[in-house]
């Protein structure tokens, strides 16, 4: 039996009440959201741009799990719209020329329809690293100005930026509309525009980055302005049921940062926007505000949960999501008292489940992993790898068993010397476990 976080005990029926979006009219069946995380199992090739970022069978698999879970909406993670634009090797990625059909598609189809088939409503972060992007990827990045994120970030090193000229900010605003039009054809129920942790639509938002003085510098209005006009555009493409949300900060840890009073401001101006929800996270690849905690965070385990207090109150009709850092039943409750559900990343790569675990009453608490669960770059290869093997329909490593951290590690040491050598560009993705034991994937009973 693995260890879980203790929890207080709670009645965890207020997170299996259903949540619905008034603006598009749609309905998520619970109040948990699973959060978006880089797959890094798509398509890929290192010099044929038209080749990468198709979802690959093994992605879709594990969104069929993930869609078993318990979730009201289910996140796909980091899906790009320019196949030079990359988070990273392996995004699923909807080119500005993809046609309402063919292979690509299809697999978006076959990834939409596997994570709907209980009940969840299924979402699409769409996003552009801007500035955020290796270099070995992008030499050249585009950005809101020429801010360069400096040194190394795991393993990563990032190209100078240049500040976007119109003709691309209009290209920009094209490839979100198409992606939207192409995912809601594709059975999708909505979009989450990825306003957070650093990457381009971040990077306008926030005065450490985005020095303009035309239309989108200056003001928080006209830094907001591309997220806007990407919006309107997006309207004018899908119909009025299509899910519209935002991933923000609700802060910064860094001078000149994206502060509470300014990302109530913005939420504010969202709503006017007709925006249906709000996730509500933070941080930078600059800060990795993922590992900051203050005391009264820790008592009350979501990362950004003080933050969303201060913003919350000031949106009536866009609903609000807080992810980052919560483990158990008890404190998933009372963040309710704050936000209208709550995010989960990582713990449901460990158990893809737990939401249906915690509403059955089998579980008030994640599994406790034995690894520094603080470490931003360990816990993403971790997830990361779980994904990849529930994917392959094997259960995920137990990493709170010490012989399957010790196959991790072991593991994580081959993989990380391929990743390092890997000057033809055709290594991406996570690990490929050969000393974790195989057990095949156990799907829950529903009901």
């Amino acid at each position: 039996m693995s260890p879980r976080f203790e929890s207080e005990q709670v009645d965890p029926s207020p997170l299996g009440k259903p949540l619905q979006f008034e603006f598009s009219g749609k309905t998520a069946p619970t109040r948990f959201l699973k959060a978006a995380m880089t797959e890094r199992i798509s398509s890929w090739h290192p010099t044929d741009l038209d080749a990468r970022g198709v979802p690959s069978d093994t992605l879709i698999n594990a969104y069929k799990h993930w869609g078993e879970g318990g979730f009201g909406v289910i996140l796909t993670g980091n899906t790009m719209i320019e196949p030079d634009q990359l988070e990273a090797a392996g995004n699923p990625v909807i080119p500005r020329k993809a046609s309402f059909s063919g292979e690509r598609f299809s697999a978006f189809k076959k990834q939409a329809d596997a994570a709907k088939a209980h009940g969840a409503l299924i979402v699409c972060q769409l996003s552009h690293p801007g500035r955020q992007t290796a270099k070995n990827l992008q030499p050249d990045p585009v950005s809101a100005s020429d801010v360069q994120l400096e040194g190394n970030v795991m393993g990563m090193e990032f190209a100078k930026p240049h500040p976007a000229t119109q003709d691309e900010i209009n290209r920009i605003i094209d490839g979100f509309a198409h992606a939207s039009e192409y995912l809601e054809k594709a059975g999708y129920d909505g979009v989450e525009l990825h306003g957070a942790h650093g990457y381009l639509l971040a990077q306008f938002l926030s005065e450490t980055t985005n020095q303009r003085t035309d239309k989108y510098g200056g003001s928080l209005e006209n830094r907001a302005r591309l997220i806007i006009e990407i919006t309107q555009e997006i309207r004018k493409r899908t119909k009025p049921d299509f899910i519209v949300g935002i991933k923000l900060n609700s802060v910064e840890f860094q001078n000149k940062g994206f502060q509470p009073e300014e990302a109530k401001t913005l939420c504010q101006l969202l709503e006017q926007n007709r925006f249906d929800f709000v996730e509500l996270s933070g941080g930078t690849y600059e800060s990795l505000a993922f590992e900051h905690k203050r005391e009264s965070t820790k008592k009350r385990e979501a990362f950004f949960l003080d933050f969303a207090d201060q913003i919350t109150p000031h949106i009536k009709k866009t609903k609000s999501y807080i992810t980052g850092g919560l483990k158990t039943a008890g404190a998933m409750v009372n963040a309710l008292k704050s936000v209208d559900g709550v995010g989960l990343a990582r713990p449901v790569c460990q158990e893809f489940h737990l939401p249906l675990d915690i509403l059955q009453g089998k579980a008030l608490g994640a599994i406790k992993q034995k690894i520094d669960i603080d470490n931003f770059g360990l816990t993403n290869v971790a997830a990361g790898s779980q994904i990849k093997q529930v994917g392959k329909e094997h259960e995920p490593i137990d990493l709170s068993d010490d012989s399957q951290v010790e196959a991790f590690t072991k593991d994580m040491g081959k993989w990380s010397e391929k990743m390092a050598n890997n000057e033809d560009g055709w290594n991406y993705g996570y690990i490929d476990f050969e000393s974790a034991k195989v057990v095949p994937y156990a799907a829950p009973a529903q009901g």
